[in-house]
C-alpha cells in the first residue's frame, strides 16, 4: 500500500483538493493507476445502463453504504472537490446515484483555472459546469420519478464528473439507512432501503465502502452490519471512519483504524468532515482538506498512520483496490459476455426476420413444416440433438412401454387365476350333455381357452393408447422458438398432428382386434409347442401319484407311535376309550328302540320290498348299496315276489314327492379321482396353449402399433402438412406473429447491440500481465 509521509502530504493541498504524486521513472511508460482500465469499465457501465434492470452482467463498482447523517455525502464531495449533492435534515439520497469520476489531462501551459464539468446520462449532450446546477438537476430528476414525498426508488441516476483533480473511480451513493419514517415515507422504509442496498453489495464484483461516524459505537454501525451480511469475511469491504474531530476528549480512533475492534481485510481510512456550520458558511472543500491535514498533524496518535488518514489516501486506496478488483474479474467478465452473445444470437435467430412477399412467406412456412417433421422423426428415432441425460424420452419411452409394461404385464398373468375347480368341472359336465364323461372333452378346453385369449384384448388396446399419448407428447416437444412466433400456425399444426395420430390409431386398434379374433377363431392344437392331450394326461397322472405318495407318507408318519410326541399319544388313547364306551351304550339301547317301534320296522320291511319293482334303485340308492354289501340281511327278512303287499301299490307311489330342480345348478360337491384328473389335464392344456398365444400377441401387437401408428406418422407427416397447410391463401393468416414477438425481437436486438459494444470495449482492456506490471511498478 502507498505510504504518504507528512512532509509530502502538505504538498497535496495547494491548488487542488489533493495533488497527484509525480510518476517515478520506472512507471513513466505506463499511465497512472486506473487510467487504462477504470474509464473503460465506466464505458461498460454506461453501455449496460441502457438495459436497465434487465442487465445481468455485474460490473466492478464501489457502493457507499451508511446510515443517515453518517457523513456519506461529505466523503463523496471531498473526493470530487466540489459541493454538488443535495443536503438537508431529512433523507436526501432517494435514488441510487452512480458517480463516475473521470480524470482529465492537465495542460501546464494553461495557467487559468482548470475546467471541470458534469454530465448526466438522462440529459445527453449537455455539460454542467455549475456544480450548483448539478445539485438542482439531481433533485429535479428525483422528484420527476418520485414526486416531492420522501419515498425511494431503485432507478439509478448516472452522473459523470470530469476533472483533473480526481482519480478514476466509480462510486454508487445509496440511500442512507433510516430508522423512523418521515413525512409520506412508508412504514417499512428501513426494510426497503436495506433490501435496495443488498441488491448492490451482494455481488462479488462490488466493493463496499462502509461509512461509520467515529462518535458512535462501531459495533452498532449499520453500514458494517449490512457489509457483514453480504461480505462475511470482510474481503471486499473498506471501512471509512468519519467525524474524527468531534470525538470525545481523551478518545481517538486508533484502534478503529488498526482494525482492532472489527477487522477488515481492506482496512480503514479516517477522515474529517465539514460540519453543518461549515456547510452553511459555504466553506470550500479545499479549505476543508487543509483543516483535515492540520488536524492529523496536530494529533501525534495519528502520525504513524498517515497511510490510513485523509481523503487523498482514501482516493488512492479506492483507486488501487478497484483496479485490482477489475484485474481479478476481467477473464470471467469477458467469458460471461461471450456466452450471452452466443445465447442472444440464437434467440434472435429463432425470432426470425419479417418478410412481406408471398414467396418469402411460402419459403418460411415450408421451412417451419420441414423442421417440425424432421424434429418429430429425430425424437422418435433417438437422434435428437437435445437428448436428455436425466430421463427417458421419445422413442426410448415407446420401447419401455412395449417391453417393460406390455410384455411384462402379460407374462405376469396366470390363465387359470380366475378359474377354480368348480368352473372347470361345470364346463366339462356341460360339454358331455346327458352322458357320463369317458374322456376329457375338447369342447370345454376350447371354450375356456377362448375366454382367456379374450382377456388379452384390453391390455393390447391400452398399449396402443399409451403409444398414442407418447406421440402426442413428442409432437409438443418439437415446437421450436421459431414456431412460437406464429400462434395461428402452431394451432393448425397441433390440429393436423392430433387428427393424423387419431387416424393412425384407428387401424392399429382394428388390427389388434383382428389378431385376437384370429387366435380365438382357430385353436391350433397341432402347434409344435402345444403339449397335447396324451402328454397332459401323463403329466396329470404323475402329479396325482406324487400327491398320493406324499399323503401316504404323512399318514404313516402319524401312525407311528415312536414318532408321536407323548402328549399326542395320550390324547389318542383317551379318544379310543371314549369311542368304545359310546359303541357299548349304543348296542344296549338297540333292543329298546326296536321293541318300541314295531311299526317302523314293518314300514322298513315294506319299503325294502319296493326294490323288487326297481323303484328303489333310483330314489333309494343308499339302501341298495346296503343290500349289495350284505349289511341288511340279518335285520330285514327276505320277502318273496308272491307275498302280498300290505298297502295298495297306488297309495305307496302317491306318497313320493319330487323336488323341483333349482334355477341354477352347479356341479356336485363330490369329486372323484377321475374328475380330479380331468381338471388337472384341462389346466395343463389351458396354460400350454395360452403361453403360445401370449407370445404371439407380445410379438405382433407392438409390430402392429409400430406399422400402423408410429412409422406411418413418421413417413407421412410432412406430406400431410404440405397437403393441408401449404396453401397460398393461408400464408398470411398462419404466419401472423404474436404481438409480444416483435417486442422480444426488438429487445433482443438492443441487448445484443449492447453486448457487442461491451465486447468491443473489452478488447481494449490491457491484459492481466500488463495490469500486474502497472500495479507492481506503482
Amino acid at each position: 500500500m502507498l505510504q504518504l509521509p507528512a512532509t509530502e502530504a502538505a504538498a497535496w493541498v495547494p491548488g487542488s483538493p489533493f495533488r497527484l504524486p509525480p510518476p517515478s521513472p520506472a512507471s513513466s511508460d505506463f499511465p497512472f493507476l486506473g487510467e487504462a482500465v477504470i474509464p473503460l469499465v465506466n464505458k461498460l457501465q454506461d453501455i449496460f445502463s441502457q438495459l436497465g434492470s434487465s442487465s445481468n452482467i455485474d460490473l466492478p463498482q464501489v457502493a457507499v453504504v451508511g446510515s443517515q447523517s453518517s457523513g456519506k455525502s461529505s466523503v463523496l464531495e471531498a473526493l470530487v472537490g466540489r459541493d454538488f449533492l443535495p443536503r438537508g435534515s431529512d433523507i436526501c439520497t432517494r435514488r441510487p446515484l452512480v458517480l463516475q469520476l473521470v480524470q482529465t489531462s492537465r495542460r501546464p501551459e494553461d495557467r487559468t483555472e482548470l475546467l471541470e464539468w458534469g454530465e448526466f446520462l438522462h440529459v445527453p449532450g449537455r455539460r454542467f459546469t455549475d456544480f450548483g446546477a448539478i445539485r438542482k438537476e439531481i433533485q429535479a430528476e428525483t422528484d420527476r420519478e418520485l414526486g416531492t414525498n420522501k419515498g425511494i426508488s431503485e432507478k439509478q441516476i448516472r452522473l459523470k464528473i470530469f476533472s483533473p483533480n480526481v482519480l478514476n473511480i466509480t462510486l454508487v451513493d445509496l440511500p442512507g439507512i433510516t430508522k423512523v419514517p418521515v413525512g409520506d415515507q412508508p412504514t417499512d422504509i428501513e426494510a426497503r432501503i436495506r433490501t435496495m442496498i443488498l441488491t448492490y453489495i451482494k455481488h462479488e464484483t462490488c466493493i463496499i465502502l462502509a461509512v461509520s461516524p467515529a462518535n458512535a459505537d462501531l459495533a452498532n454501525s449499520d453500514a458494517l452490519q449490512m457489509a457483514r451480511i453480504a461480505d462475511p469475511d470482510g474481503s471486499r469491504t473498506i471501512g471509512v471512519i468519519t467525524k474524527l474531530d468531534i470525538m470525545d476528549r481523551g478518545t481517538d480512533a486508533r484502534n478503529f483504524l488498526l482494525g482492532n475492534v472489527i477487522p477488515l481485510r481492506l482496512g480503514y481510512i479516517g477522515v474529517v468532515n465539514r460540519c453543518q456550520e461549515d456547510i452553511i458558511a459555504k466553506k470550500s472543500i479545499r479549505d476543508a482538506l487543509t483543516y483535515e491535514e492540520s488536524f492529523f498533524r496536530s494529533k501525534p496518535v495519528y502520525h504513524n498512520l498517515a497511510d490510513r488518514c485523509g481523503i487523498p489516501q482514501l482516493a488512492i486506496r479506492l483507486n488501487t483496490i478497484l483496479v485490482q478488483h477489475i484485474k481479478a474479474i476481467l477473464p470471467d467478465l469477458k467469458a460471461r459476455i461471450g456466452i450471452q452473445l452466443v445465447t442472444l444470437q440464437k434467440e434472435l435467430a429463432s425470432y426470425g426476420e419479417i418478410t412481406e412477399s408471398k414467396s418469402g412467406l411460402g419459403a418460411l412456412l415450408l421451412n417451419i413444416l420441414t423442421k417440425y417433421s424432421q424434429g418429430f422423426q429425430s425424437v422418435v428415432d433417438g437422434k435428437n440433438e437435445e437428448m436428455s441425460t436425466t430421463e427417458l424420452s421419445g422413442g426410448a419411452r415407446i420401447h419401455y412401454i412395449f417391453q417393460s409394461i406390455f410384455v411384462r404385464s402379460l407374462e405376469e398373468v396366470d390363465p387359470c387365476d380366475d378359474l377354480n375347480n368348480d368352473d372347470i368341472r361345470t364346463a366339462i359336465q356341460n360339454a358331455t350333455g346327458p352322458k357320463n364323461v369317458l374322456f376329457v372333452p375338447e369342447v370345454p378346453f376350447e371354450l375356456l381357452v377362448r375366454r382367456q385369449i379374450a382377456r388379452l384384448l384390453e391390455p393390447s388396446l391400452q398399449c396402443a393408447r399409451f403409444i398414442y399419448d407418447e406421440l402426442v407428447k413428442i409432437s409438443h416437444r418439437c415446437e421450436t422458438l421459431e414456431l412460437q412466433r406464429f400462434p395461428h400456425l402452431r394451432r393448425r399444426i397441433e390440429e393436423v398432428v392430433a387428427s393424423f395420430l387419431r387416424e393412425g390409431l384407428s387401424p392399429a386398434e382394428t388390427m389388434i382386434g383382428h389378431l385376437i379374433e384370429m387366435e380365438m377363431d382357430y385353436i391350433n392344437t397341432s402347434h409344435p409347442a402345444f403339449i397335447g392331450g396324451s402328454k397332459a394326461v401323463e403329466m396329470a397322472l404323475n402329479q396325482q401319484r406324487h400327491a398320493k405318495t406324499l399323503a401316504s407318507k404323512d399318514v404313516q408318519d402319524l401312525e407311528r407311535p415312536s414318532s408321536l410326541p407323548e402328549k399326542q399319544a395320550k390324547a389318542r388313547a383317551i379318544l379310543a376309550r371314549t369311542s368304545a364306551a359310546s359303541l357299548t351304550a349304543h348296542e344296549q339301547a338297540a333292543p329298546r328302540v326296536s321293541a318300541a317301534a314295531p311299526e317302523k320296522a314293518t314300514t322298513s320291511s315294506s319299503s325294502s320290498s319296493g326294490s323288487s319293482w326297481g323303484i328303489s334303485s333310483i330314489f333309494s340308492s343308499s339302501e341298495v348299496r346296503q343290500s349289495a354289501n350284505g349289511s341288511s340281511k340279518e335285520h330285514v327278512p327276505a320277502r318273496s315276489y308272491a307275498e302280498p303287499v300290505q298297502a295298495p301299490l297306488e297309495s305307496s307311489f302317491s306318497s313320493i314327492q319330487l323336488r323341483e330342480p333349482p334355477a341354477t345348478l352347479r356341479a356336485s360337491d363330490a369329486q372323484g379321482e377321475q374328475e380330479t384328473l380331468e381338471i388337472a389335464v384341462t389346466r395343463l392344456l389351458l396354460k400350454s396353449y395360452y403361453d403360445i398365444v401370449r407370445k404371439n400377441i407380445q410379438d405382433l401387437v407392438p409390430k402392429a402399433i409400430m406399422h400402423f401408428l408410429v412409422n406411418h406418422v413418421k413417413r407421412e407427416l410432412h406430406t400431410v402438412f404440405i397437403r393441408k397447410l401449404y396453401r397460398e391463401n393461408l400464408f398470411e393468416e398462419m404466419l401472423q406473429e404474436k404481438e409480444d414477438i416483435a417486442v422480444k425481437r426488438k429487445r433482443c436486438k438492443e441487448i445484443l447491440r449492447v453486448l457487442q459494444q461491451a465486447a468491443w470495449v473489452l478488447n481494449f482492456l490491457p491484459s492481466a500481465n500488463i495490469l500486474g506490471t502497472i500495479l507492481f511498478t506503482l
